[in-house]
């Protein structure tokens, strides 16, 4: 199907007939829309709108139990069932830190919500799918047969968006562009400020003043700190963790959401381009024809440095982050931290 710009509701949900198999996320793309551009398409259709307020949808959700939580950016999926507890909620920053969801929320990325009722057969998948201001996906929560429905059902009705039928203003995402390497600051201060680092959160202002990207980060900060990995380094270490059963910590991050996995892995499967890990209650799905930079990452903390495995597009953005798993006031796992470094290493360090 070629790409077309395709917005009118009626058009929309015709080519949606026409291609019942087709994933939204793929539709959309070959229409020459955004994801709740279709959806909105298809409001009183099975879809309708609702509001994202996230710090009192978050203990609206956790009345209905258990649901599969999706959390997705272009190249990787991750997939977790369970249930939204131990919520905290503020105006920048939401957390989830239930046993089996972990999420660490952006409520202001999130801009459009919508419950999505789809018959399967004899039954109903329904979903609430959250959207950003350029209509790509935040996050997504599927139900399951043990599932709350009137919780669901209640959820829908307090959220209902007062007017349907109003236009989406989707706008378009902004292009994150690198700073060029003549303009970025010299190695050593960003080593001094790395290396007094306590704990791993403080990267983040780091990088924030000096007007890094994580990606130059990992170029600049030196191999003590960062190296670069062959290329199947992330596939040798996900079956690596499986046998010698190497509990790990997998973030996959949206514009408005992060979501985390904390555990051992069971089931490691290639399936063409995708590396998939595919276990009850935990599923990732990521394309390593996409990751075109992978490293290991060193940060101090106090409770001695902590290693990452970090996976980078083409566009310098991270598209997965994996660490040992580990307690806060602990020291890092030493069959993690001595599995990373026994990674092969890619010996070529040229700044993108």
């Amino acid at each position: 199907m070629n790409v077309q710009t395709v917005r009118a509701p009626e058009a929309i949900r015709r080519a949606r007939d026409e291609n019942p198999k087709m994933r939204e996320r793929d539709l959309a793309i070959s229409l020459g829309i955004s994801e709740a551009e279709l959806l909105a398409a298809h409001v009183g259709h099975g879809v309708t709108r609702i509001e994202p307020r996230v710090s009192d949808l978050l203990p609206a959700l956790e009345a209905v139990g258990e649901v599969m939580a999706l959390t997705r950016n272009e190249s990787a999926v991750h997939e977790k069932v369970g249930v939204y507890e131990k919520i905290t909620a503020g105006a920048q920053h939401a957390l989830v830190l239930g046993r089996d969801i972990d999420l660490r929320i952006f409520p202001s990325r999130w801009a459009f919500g919508f419950a999505v009722e789809k018959r399967d057969g004899d039954d109903v998948r329904r979903s609430l799918q959250f959207f950003d201001q350029a209509g790509d996906a935040v996050h997504k929560v599927h139900l399951r047969p043990k599932s709350n429905l009137y919780a669901y059902q209640k959820l829908v009705e307090d959220f209902l968006h007062p007017d349907q039928l109003a236009p989406l203003e989707v706008q378009a995402e902004k292009i994150i562009e690198e700073i060029v390497t003549d303009d970025l600051p010299a190695a050593d201060v960003l080593r001094e400020r790395w290396s007094t680092m306590t704990d791993v959160h403080q990267l983040f202002n780091i990088l924030r003043k000096l007007k890094l990207t994580r990606h130059q980060a990992v170029h600049l900060i030196g191999e003590d700190y960062a190296w670069r990995l062959e290329d199947d380094a992330l596939t040798q270490m996900l079956h690596q963790a499986v046998r010698e059963t190497v509990p790990i910590m997998c973030f996959v991050g949206s514009s408005g959401c992060i979501q985390i996995h904390t555990g051992a892995i069971e089931t490691v499967k290639p399936m063409g381009p995708w590396i998939n890990i595919l276990d009850p209650g935990f599923n990732l799905h990521l394309r390593t024809d996409h990751v075109k930079e992978l490293w290991a990452v060193r940060k101090p903390t106090r409770d001695g440095h902590v290693t990452s495995m970090e996976a980078y597009g083409a566009d310098g953005q991270l598209i997965a982050q994996f660490f040992g798993e580990r307690l806060e006031g602990h020291a890092e796992r030493s069959d993690w931290r001595s599995m990373v470094e026994g990674l092969p290493r890619r010996e070529c360090r040229q700044v993108a």
